[in-house]
């Protein structure tokens, strides 16, 4: 059977781009591996689906080509996004930091972009397990397990290995490497880190979570996130290091500030003016009381304020402000909801998402180097990077 493309992946990227392709006259074919299109969608935001972000911007996105999103990302918006939900009736709501999530379900979105498909006459096969691509003269031939297709050009929408119960892998990266095309080394990204040596006690805390800022990476290209922390009984969660561990590489500090919005100088007024206060108690006003003790008894403040040193009080302030963790590692693939790194954008156009030296071949997603931030910009770069894709078709 012959198509004018070929896409391999039935997840958000791959579907999107498929109806685009689709509507525009193009007869277009999807492969998907697992027995139904769209899972990762389903399990996202909490079976809701953080759809998208209504800040998406290129700063919101990692890459080795900071710049390589914009093209895309300015092609196709949040707004355009919602439109279309909007045209399907699909109610939706505002969480924090604009985060925009289904009111229902996430199978919503699924059954958006199925009903997509369909306008646009694309055919969605499942249960296809890839077992050969190569290229021919005129195109692409892909094999599955029962069947043979031949299309004239081809998408990788396979996405990254996070999440491999839900059928993730590295197929993409594989499938790249054998067209010549390189690869940013791929690694756990919104990921728990885990915690070892003295810094296990802090898994004492499993289940506290604060308002934190976190800051992590090199300096120049550092990531800085206010949100919550989460302690668990392996390490550090939560919506703060989750952002932190995308910039985090194993051997690497994360300096988390336990009370952001403290003026220089706080502890040293607080003895002032409440001698008689320790310190664990003044940081419960802005901490959970577990947490607060915990903080106290390692910085060995046991004392009333008006007992203690105004330079151990400095060097305390110093230490909240900067608390540094060395995790052990991270959850890896199995607990990361992305990956980064993937195929080299200095492959691809930003136009297209194509191969630059590989005619009729693209790559399109979460497969390619560029991570979002937590809070639907990985969706977002799903829609965008599908649409730039299937316009090009």
């Amino acid at each position: 059977m012959d198509y004018d493309a070929i896409i391999l992946g039935g997840g958000a990227a791959g579907l999107f781009c498929a109806a685009i392709a689709g509507q525009r006259g193009r007869r277009v074919l999807v492969l998907e591996r697992s027995e139904t299109v769209g899972r990762k969608i389903l399990i996202s935001g909490g079976g809701r689906c953080n759809f998208t972000n209504l800040g998406t911007g290129p700063e919101n996105y990692l890459s080795a080509n900071p710049h390589f999103a914009k093209s895309a990302l300015a092609r196709y918006t949040p707004r355009d996004f919602l439109d279309l939900i909007e045209r399907y009736g699909i109610a939706w709501h505002e969480k924090t930091l604009g985060q925009l999530f289904c009111d229902g379900s996430a199978r919503q979105i699924v059954d958006m972009l199925v009903a997509e498909c369909d306008k646009g006459g694309v055919e969605i096969v499942t249960g296809a397990e890839v077992s050969l691509v190569e290229a021919i003269e005129d195109g692409y031939h892909v094999s599955s397990h029962d069947a043979s297709y031949r299309g004239a050009q081809l998408v990788i929408a396979t996405g990254g290995p996070s999440i491999p119960k839900m059928g993730a892998s590295d197929f993409a990266y594989r499938l790249a490497r054998q067209f010549g095309l390189k690869i940013v080394e791929p690694r756990p990204a919104l990921v728990p880190l885990v915690l070892g040596g003295e810094e296990v006690l802090f898994r004492e805390l499993s289940g506290v979570s604060a308002p934190v800022e976190t800051r992590s990476g090199p300096k120049k290209g550092r990531g800085t996130f206010r949100e919550a922390a989460l302690f668990t009984h392996r390490g550090l969660s939560g919506p703060a290091i989750l952002q932190a561990s995308s910039y985090w590489r194993p051997g690497e500090p994360v300096d988390v500030d336990f009370v952001p919005d403290a003026p220089d100088g706080w502890l040293i007024a607080a003895k002032a003016q409440a001698p008689r206060k320790t310190a664990a108690a003044l940081l419960a006003e802005h901490l959970p009381q577990r947490l607060a003790e915990t903080l106290a008894d390692r910085l060995g403040l046991d004392r009333p304020l008006g007992e203690t040193t105004d330079k151990v009080l400095r060097a305390a302030e110093t230490r909240l402000a900067n608390w540094r963790f060395t995790p052990s590692g991270s959850e890896g693939f199995a607990k990361a909801e992305v990956t980064a790194g993937g195929i080299a954008t200095t492959d691809l156009s930003s136009q297209t998402l194509g191969a630059k030296r590989v005619p009729g071949l693209y790559a399109i997603g979460e497969a390619v180097d560029v991570t979002g931030w937590l809070g639907g910009y990985n969706f977002q770069w799903a829609w965008a990077s599908g649409y730039a894709c299937g316009q090009a078709l």
